[in-house]
């Protein structure tokens, strides 16, 4: 999966859930996250592949989870697992810090913010979809997290629409070093057209035409 080349105007970067909550000290859900993601470099990755997409001229999207608001979940017929416990916690709460932005990932001027996905998946009920097509992109990469569940069920979505993807081994992470080997061992190959290092992403993107 190595040799994957990038044309700009094509290539649509996917920035999933940049919250506090998941990414800033003080998160509620930092303390499950750090150690996978200081082991791989999550945020300096993160930042480096968001600079160089920009740099590049590289459409930027912000792909964000479903801000938590009070009855949210209450009356539902089949909450998920991680519903529940975004009901218990209030994950990326409306209003709260952990549902700000991480302020070194915030969204800038000409980037696109796409409508909040309830579950996991970054194209089911939100206008994702539509908004790639009307910018004429193809391929697109899968930044952010976590990568065995909102990463994999929005690039398994793009990969069943026909877009072409690619995952990024050290620009995710993930709970455990288990899930973490999952999503790029067994489950990426599965879907994915590329899987690379943040090192290998950074060379094709600023190869890209």
């Amino acid at each position: 999966m190595t040799g994957t080349s990038y044309e700009v105007s094509r290539t649509g970067l996917l920035l999933v859930d940049p919250y506090n909550d998941f990414l800033s000290e003080g998160g509620k859900i930092w303390p499950r996250l750090k150690e996978i993601a200081q082991r791989v470099g999550l945020l300096d990755n993160l930042r480096a592949v968001v600079a160089a997409a920009r740099e590049a001229g590289i459409q930027v999207f912000v792909v964000p989870h479903r801000q938590w608001q009070p009855g949210d979940y209450d009356d539902w017929s089949h909450p998920n697992p991680t519903q529940r416990g975004i009901q218990e916690r209030h994950s990326f709460a409306k209003g709260s810090w952990g549902g700000e932005w991480h302020p070194d990932l915030a969204p800038q001027d000409g980037d696109v913010v796409v409508k909040e996905h309830w579950a996991q998946s970054g194209f089911a009920n939100t206008d994702l979809d539509l908004l790639l097509r009307q910018h004429g992109i193809t391929q697109v990469i899968i930044i952010g997290v976590l990568a065995n569940t909102c990463i994999e069920s929005t690039g398994r979505y793009a990969m069943e629409l026909g877009y072409h993807v690619t995952l990024v081994r050290d620009a995710t992470a993930a709970f455990t070093a288990e899930m973490l080997h999952a999503a790029h061992e067994l489950n990426g190959p599965t879907y994915a057209h590329a899987i690379l290092t943040t090192a290998d992403l950074l060379t094709a993107v600023r190869s890209a035409q």
